[in-house]
């Protein structure tokens, strides 16, 4: 915390915490991947530079630099020794002074906290339903910024989805297109051809979306970004959610109708297939996209 490792159960903030109040913070999800001894951070620097870039568009006054937050982030995995998958959540948030809406003169804070994790999911393959909630616009709000605040709309929209019985929502954008999940990218798979809504759809421009693009694109796969009607979810050949947390998720069924035969299909499960070899150092045409944390 602001440059300090500070035990779990003291790092604190004050109640006045503007971030608190008003949602006035930043924030990255990374994982890290355990494997033979190693814990492989994924794409570590592209994550850091988007929480700065983040930072930038809400005007947080950030003071570190990337390389201040990488150096951070890996001297705390180094610190808590783990032997396990983990999380990390950088996050830079405006701190004491609830009583403004200009956080132009509020301490801007910066912490890191890491913990294990495996999988998101319990399941591979999840049943989800479309949101009646719509993706915030970019004329409202900057959903390229991975900002807290935008993440009210993506807990209405899971709420929703939970309550009626889905694993998982889908969100639409302000004109009636495929936008995203609540914290995950969408593919379409049609025909051999990956589809994936474009940054106009509201979409924050995920890193593993990023990733998946390469990948696919690299086993022979098209990719294109266009916008998706809500009718081809129900007669696609495939679906699946990417993000950090859930990885490559395979979305089974839609509204009540299932996708393909109903099971995880093979594109799916040939990118899930490398993108876990690649995530781990096993695949060594990748290796640049990781962080080793205790040098091996």
């Amino acid at each position: 915390m602001d440059g300090e490792l500070v035990p779990w159960d003291q790092a604190k903030i004050h109640i006045s915490t503007n971030a608190l109040h008003y949602g006035s913070a930043v924030f990255e999800g990374i994982r890290g991947y355990y494997h033979e001894g190693e814990i492989y951070v994924f794409k570590l620097r592209e994550h850091i530079r988007r929480l700065i870039d983040s930072a930038r568009i809400v005007m947080l006054r950030n003071r570190y630099t990337e390389r201040e937050l990488v150096d951070a982030t890996i001297l705390t995995l180094r610190e808590n020794r783990y032997s396990t998958n983990v999380y990390i959540r950088p996050i830079i948030y405006a701190g004491e002074n609830v009583m403004t809406l200009d956080i132009a003169e509020v301490p801007v804070r910066a912490a890191i906290l890491t913990f294990p994790l495996d999988k998101f999911f319990k399941k591979f393959g999840l049943r989800v339903g479309v949101s009646s909630w719509r993706r915030l616009p970019d004329t409202s709000m900057p959903p390229r910024a991975k900002a807290a605040a935008n993440y009210l709309n993506s807990m209405l929209a899971t709420r929703e989805a939970r309550m009626a019985g889905f694993d998982e929502a889908i969100l639409l954008d302000q004109s009636g297109f495929v936008s995203e999940g609540p914290g995950e990218n969408i593919f379409l798979v049609k025909d051999g051809v990956l589809s994936t809504p474009p940054a106009s759809s509201a979409i924050l421009e995920g890193i593993t979306r990023g990733t998946v693009m390469t990948l696919a694109r690299d086993l022979g796969y098209q990719v294109v970004e266009r916008q998706i009607s809500r009718v081809e979810l129900y007669t696609a050949d495939e679906l699946f959610f990417t993000g950090t947390a859930v990885e490559i998720q395979p979305i089974i069924e839609v509204d009540g109708r299932a996708v393909g035969d109903g099971q995880p299909g093979p594109v799916t499960r040939r990118i899930y297939d490398l993108y876990q070899r690649v995530v781990r150092g096993q695949e060594h045409r990748y290796r640049s996209w990781l962080t080793p944390v205790y040098g091996r």
